[in-house]
């Protein structure tokens, strides 16, 4: 495989994942009750595939750490620049009690598949969750707490919209068992947030912060974004001072992009910084965040101490999680088998499915090249790295197939192996980290 001098052409990297972002990854089409997976050519690298084969071993003697994913998929309007499956709430508002009627009926069928594993983590995720009242999640949260075993320490995250927190006070969500609060901010410069399409201002975000800590939020993570429309180094790192000056204990910190399907896709913004310009920024950013006590664990996550986000980590860990919602994606390891599936995304077409008591799932097995790479898609992110024996016990495979699939990124400077087992994004593949994914495509 050539390999292309990834300073000669930047690419920038998608720094926000979500079950959903995989989408594009599950190569599915619904039909009837069944599914169907759409050929794939035969592999560039047919050493990994073939590696893979003659390389499978049987390690799992425990399954891998098992987390819980919902989505409420309504929002009060959708962002231009958002492409995850949100819908806009529409006069008479979203259907939260006919949803989680719904939801229940999905979470009873998802149970069978822990297999005696408890729920390390959950994630209510949207659209915008703060749509739903206090008493919806109450109601979800006692319903999955009936159907599945927690974890003693089980971390709880819901997102949440400063322009929506009027839909319940951060205490009555504290209340119903949500132990941690992510905070889209994505910006304190009222002019970006205009420009981004939110409903919210500067200071909706420090009022809901305010709230959240005097509810009993211990911990909460601000979503902000940089390279953003007109955005100076001197404007993304005001706001990072202001995130750092409400003590959040965890900052998500990540670059617009342009994808497909969005209003920014079709309409490109004016005034967008070039590669050069948000590389700047980042350098910049990270320095502010670094000198105030956080510690980068992931290319767009900061934390304080202990805050790190459990739940994400079980992703990048390829960890398996359960899905529930309109459009949701999980991940299931079932003997020598890793399964990804998702739920029909129209909100109407899931709820109707679910009182119908239909199988309204799309799954397919992973082969041995869809291994490495999905693997290697979420492992990459890691600050820390990862070890050979993680990649073998999440994937099933031989450690030589990692070497195999991982000798173009290694030639080319992008990730390291060091001492005993351990794999390593270099600095040049955290920077161009879409190239050091690519390089692992089947």
């Amino acid at each position: 495989m050539a390999w292309h001098d990834p300073a000669r052409a930047p690419r920038r990297r998608r720094l926000r994942l979500r079950p959903a972002v995989l989408r594009a990854r599950v190569r599915l089409q619904f039909g009837g009750t069944g599914a169907r997976r759409k050929e794939r050519a035969q592999s560039s690298r047919p050493g990994v595939s073939q590696a893979g084969r003659a390389d499978r071993t049987a390690v799992r003697v425990n399954p891998p750490p098992l987390s819980l994913y919902v989505h409420l998929p309504w929002c009060v309007r959708k962002c231009p620049y958002c492409d995850f499956n949100s819908h806009s709430a529409r006069d008479g508002g979203a259907p939260t009690a006919r949803y989680v009627d719904a939801l229940l009926v999905d979470i009873e069928r998802e149970a069978r598949h822990a297999n005696g594993r408890e729920i390390e983590t959950i994630f209510l995720g949207g659209g915008t969750p703060t749509l739903f009242a206090p008493g919806d999640i109450g109601r979800l949260l006692d319903g999955v707490a009936g159907r599945l075993s927690f974890a003693p320490d089980i971390e709880i995250t819901m997102e949440a919209n400063p322009g929506t927190v009027e839909c319940g006070s951060p205490a009555a969500y504290r209340a119903t068992g949500v132990n941690r609060l992510s905070i889209g901010a994505q910006s304190f410069d009222d002019a970006s947030l205009r420009r981004l399409g939110r409903i919210h201002g500067s200071a909706d975000i420090r009022s809901t912060v305010e709230a959240s800590v005097q509810g009993g939020f211990e911990t909460f993570n601000l979503d902000l974004m940089y390279g953003l429309p007109q955005q100076t180094v001197a404007m993304a790192v005001a706001d990072l001072r202001a995130a750092v000056d409400l003590a959040a204990p965890h900052i998500s910190w990540y670059q617009l992009t342009l994808e497909p399907n969005t209003v920014f896709h079709a309409r490109p913004p004016a005034g967008l910084p070039d590669d050069e310009a948000a590389w700047a920024i980042q350098v910049a950013g990270a320095q502010v965040l670094a000198d105030a006590g956080y510690t980068s664990y992931e290319v767009s996550a900061w934390a304080r101490g202990a805050h790190r986000c459990r739940h994400n980590l079980n992703y990048w860990r390829f960890g398996d999680y359960l899905a529930v919602g309109a459009g949701a994606h999980g991940k299931r390891t079932e003997g020598e088998a890793v399964l990804r599936y998702r739920k029909p995304a129209n909100p109407l077409a899931y709820m109707q499915a679910m009182e119908a008591a239909e199988e309204a799932v799309a799954a397919r097995v992973l082969d041995e090249a869809d291994l490495v790479f999905e693997f290697m898609l979420n492992a990459s992110r890691l600050t820390e790295g990862f070890s050979e024996d993680l990649f073998t016990r999440r994937t099933g495979l031989a450690a030589s197939v990692l070497a195999a699939a991982g000798a173009p990124a290694l030639e080319g400077g992008l990730i390291e192996r060091r001492e005993g087992d351990a794999w390593h994004p270099t600095a040049l593949g955290r920077r161009f980290l879409d190239d050091l994914q690519a390089s692992f495509l089947p």
